[in-house]
């Protein structure tokens, strides 16, 4: 592992070598264990300190709160204790903003200054917050913009779930005294691990944000209603059904490993046969809780018949539904939007083989914030065309 991919943890030993120091340490992203750990280490007695990591952790998840003060079930001077040690802070959301459509697209600042990028997309029976788990990206996929973005560093726990907590925060819905927290008709509904980065190169990171997500005394997702989206990350498919134990997604995108090398190099590594292996083995993966294939539609490179006839030939015996996504375009794209008709055609073909084939409606377009096009805006802000072109290997 490389010094930019290394993850940057908030483990125990982290919070024993700063506490003396007096830098306050941040409670969002611990583990229930971890917040044991470091209320012990900050003087809290054996035997009350599970106890009160469970009323801190129901206060930061489950209400939203980020003072002490605020923590009214725990004594005044214990709350000043806490104030001096520790923080409940979540990523600073730098610009904001709304689609036509009502999609929201936050541009986040995290430690070290680096910025990832979050969207919000309402529907009429959910609402999906699509976040990051990486800075940039290490897969270069040739289709993704946001692959365009070197690989900086992986996100912690902290900064995975905190930017759950910042959309709760501008949707306004922690909940009120008196409502169920639980209550499944909020606006904040699912989650999609499909924003910057490859999710199972941050494992860790990934699996304790999301195992806090799915708490019942916290945030209180059902596991079903987040997607982990991978590009093929073949060694931890098992585990993330076991350590996590969400809904998954494929960024599959091609029938052939001529073509998908292409498309998604880390098909060089582990490639289709492997991968479909992988898959048809995931524990997860039943009738109910079908594996999501992604497909992008690219004009004249993956969107013939043939192409349509080879996929349902390669996932036959995997529960799978098929997500076509219309390519979005951005500054320099080297492929272009398979016609309407084109996709369509494609749709037919795998409905009529017996999988589900919906065509993933484009939002949040006018604002950069469709599929592979997060940070597209902001870099081209910092950048001029030229250079995106050049970086993409594009004439532009």
């Amino acid at each position: 592992m490389t010094e930019a991919s290394a993850p940057i943890t908030q483990d125990v030993a982290t919070i024993k070598r700063k506490l003396p120091e007096g830098g306050p340490i941040n409670l969002v992203g611990l583990t229930r264990e971890g917040l044991r750990d470091a209320l012990v280490t900050m003087g809290t007695p054996e035997k009350q300190a599970r106890m009160r990591a469970g009323q801190i952790w129901q206060w930061i998840y489950q209400k939203g709160v980020r003072s002490f003060e605020d923590m009214t079930n725990l004594a005044k001077q214990y709350r000043a204790d806490l104030a001096e040690h520790f923080v409940v802070q979540v990523p600073e959301v730098v610009t904001k903003q709304v689609s036509e459509d009502g999609t929201r697209k936050y541009l986040v600042r995290i430690a070290g200054g680096h910025e990832v990028e979050v969207v919000y997309i309402p529907e009429t029976d959910r609402g999906t917050l699509c976040i990051s788990s990486q800075v940039g990206c290490t897969l270069t996929c040739s289709f993704c913009h946001t692959g365009t973005q070197k690989l900086v560093r992986n996100l912690t726990p902290g900064e995975i779930v905190g930017q759950i907590m910042l959309a709760r925060d501008d949707l306004g819905e922690w909940p009120k005294p008196g409502r169920n927290p639980n209550d499944e008709s909020r606006l904040l509904s699912n989650i999609v691990l499909m924003g910057m980065g490859e999710p199972l190169y941050n494992f860790e990171g990934v699996r304790d944000a999301m195992n806090i997500a799915m708490d019942p005394e916290g945030i209180s997702l059902s596991r079903r209603r987040i997607t982990l989206s991978t590009s093929g990350v073949v060694p931890e498919i098992a585990r993330t059904a076991d350590e996590i134990g969400c809904m998954l997604a494929v960024s599959f995108h091609a029938t052939t490993d001529e073509v998908r090398d292409k498309l998604v190099p880390i098909n060089k590594k582990w490639p289709i046969a492997e991968l479909l292996n992988a898959l048809r083995e995931y524990p997860k993966a039943t009738n109910s809780e079908r594996i999501t294939f992604e497909y992008v539609m690219l004009d004249g490179v993956n969107d013939s018949d043939a192409d349509a006839h080879r996929l349902v030939d390669l996932i036959r015996g995997i529960p799978a539904k098929i997500n076509l996504i219309p390519f979005n375009e951005w500054p320099g794209a080297p492929y272009k939007r398979s016609s309407n008709n084109r996709i369509r055609r494609f749709a037919d073909i795998v409905y009529d083989a017996g999988y589900s084939s919906p065509v993933r409606k484009p939002r949040g377009e006018d604002i950069m914030a469709a599929c592979g096009q997060l940070k597209s805006e902001t870099q081209r802000e910092r950048k001029s065309r030229a250079q995106i072109a050049a970086e993409t290997g594009s004439a532009g």
